[in-house]
């Protein structure tokens, strides 16, 4: 499924709403560099890839920019792990 996710750049936040529920990534940025530091999918709409789908707009938007990422995020750590395609993209 495909969410309508928002890059609020100066916010340093992406965001989706699905069924009425906020989920959203932040990350800091700082030389060229993306550290993704939380996101968060409420339990209610769940189990559906929001997150995933949020971390992936993250690393194409940093992959656009030629921006490096840290996933300090253990979820966006595991992600990585399974996406070894945005590997040259790790700081």
């Amino acid at each position: 499924m495909s969410y309508d996710i928002h890059h609020f750049v100066m916010a340093h936040r992406f965001e989706t709403i699905v069924d009425g529920f906020t989920c959203e990534l932040e990350y800091t940025l700082q030389a060229g560099v993306m550290t993704i530091t939380h996101t968060e999918v409420p339990s209610d709409v769940g189990g559906r890839g929001i997150a995933a789908e949020l971390v992936r707009a993250a690393f194409e938007a940093a992959r656009s920019k030629g921006w490096k990422v840290i996933p300090a995020c253990s979820y966006a750590q595991v992600w990585l792990e399974r996406h070894p395609e945005y590997a040259a993209l790790h700081a």
